[in-house]
């Protein structure tokens, strides 16, 4: 009896022993990475239990990116960035206009919006707290200025690599949101409108849209195209929203990740709230000598294969990981958007199709940008990538000219202005 409590006691210090020994291998192992530390397929599995900036690696990437590790050749470059700076315009209309926004559940819409975010405070046990996170990013987020333009370039890429270069306009206003001044542009019942036309090469020119988006439920937007053989403006669908842009691998939807009303989605539910890797100070740099080629841009990995992974410094973000069930009659199944929890800007969005198996991933990376005239502060993705993995095909943009805040006329955004780039 004696012996058997001896040896009882010699187990359990054994056991013990074992499992500090374990504890004090594995301290041992793991480390803090330093800035600057690329990860991938080479190195995931040496590093994924290492931390960095008190995260472990494995905790920071979702499983699609470990994929994209693995089979696509994707790197992730740590680096420390600081704490993006946010107008205290955008803070101090939050503070005074949050009280009078209401949300209705039945409807899925919100009243009483002026400016800043809609929803500050957000609680992941509301039922209803995945549908005010989009609202936050739709209406309040940071990201966007009153208006936007900048020449685009965008890059596509196949399996062999490079495949073309297109320069586009992307020039939107906003009339919800404003800041510094008047909420509202006009008082009309429209929340944008937006120009994105082709300008080279010489094939393209010309070829793009006009869209007015209305700040009303269930109101189609107005789209106009430039049709060259009638040299006339035509109206399109008013469900142009889901349609395939040009030849790249994006939907009208999926501008700025997430391009709809959340309440023209079936649903917006919130899975979870967690730390990714995510560009929030990115610095473009472009080689002009090499205009039109993959070289132009050396934040592309251009050089291995799949040759479309942009490598561009990032850091542990908190997100909230929202799924978004579109309509029946939409070409995906579910987009999954990782959306900043302070921010609203979305970093990262993962797409299945009606099968539920993996399509597309969209990756945005941000950048500080000031406005032309008002001087408020934004932080605005300055590029992205779209890879449609089924086709093997990627699209790459760039906005190295962005200007905000140029005060410009409403009566400057009209469809005949899709004549003045013929």
């Amino acid at each position: 009896m004696q012996q058997s409590f001896k040896g009882r006691i010699t187990y359990c210090l054994a056991a013990l022993l074992a499992t500090s020994i374990m504890t004090a291998t594995a301290s041992a192992v793991a480390a803090e990475l330093p800035s600057g530390t690329v990860v991938s397929k080479a190195n995931l599995d040496q590093v994924k239990n290492d931390t960095f900036m008190g995260h472990t690696i494995a905790s920071l990437l979702t499983d699609r990116e470990v994929t994209e590790i693995n089979n696509f050749n994707r790197k992730f470059q740590l680096v420390k960035s600081a704490e993006p700076v946010v107008d205290s315009k955008w803070s101090e209309a939050t503070e005074k206009d949050s009280g009078d926004v209401k949300y209705d559940p039945k409807t899925r819409e919100i009243t009483g919006y002026k400016a800043g975010l809609p929803f500050p405070t957000i609680n992941q046990s509301d039922p209803d707290a995945g549908e005010k996170i989009m609202w936050n990013y739709y209406y309040g987020s940071p990201s966007y200025p009153h208006d936007f333009f900048s020449n685009v370039s965008f890059l596509t890429f196949n399996s062999s690599g490079f495949e073309s270069s297109q320069g586009w306009v992307f020039d939107r206003t906003r009339n919800r949101g404003r800041l510094g001044g008047s909420t509202s542009a006009d008082g009309g019942d429209w929340l944008s409108k937006t120009i994105f036309v082709g300008v080279s090469p010489q094939d393209i020119k010309g070829t793009g849209t006009f869209t007015t988006r209305y700040d009303v439920a269930g109101k189609l937007e107005d789209q106009f195209v430039y049709i060259k053989s009638a040299r006339r403006v035509r109206r399109l669908s008013g469900n142009a929203w889901m349609d395939p842009v040009g030849g790249f691998d994006f939907l009208d939807d999926d501008l700025f990740v997430y391009n709809s009303r959340p309440s023209q989605y079936l649903s917006n539910k919130v899975i979870g709230k967690r730390w990714i890797l995510a560009g929030v100070d990115t610095k473009l740099h472009r080689d002009s000598s090499k205009s039109g080629s993959a070289e132009e841009w050396p934040v592309i990995d251009s050089k291995d294969a799949p040759y479309w992974n942009a490598i561009v410094p990032m850091t542990p973000r908190e997100v909230w990981v929202v799924e978004c069930t579109p309509p029946s009659e939409h070409p995906y199944g579910k987009k999954i958007v990782y959306v900043d929890t302070k921010l609203y800007g979305i970093y990262r969005g993962e797409i299945t199709d009606k099968k539920g198996e993996p399509w597309r991933a969209i990756d945005f990376y941000y950048g500080p940008l000031t406005g032309n005239r008002t001087g408020i502060k934004y932080i605005s993705a300055l590029l992205g990538t779209y890879v449609d993995f089924k086709a093997h095909h990627a699209t790459f943009f760039a906005t190295p000219d962005a200007v905000v805040d140029r005060e410009r006329s409403v009566g400057d955004y009209s469809p005949n202005a899709l004549e003045s780039y013929q």
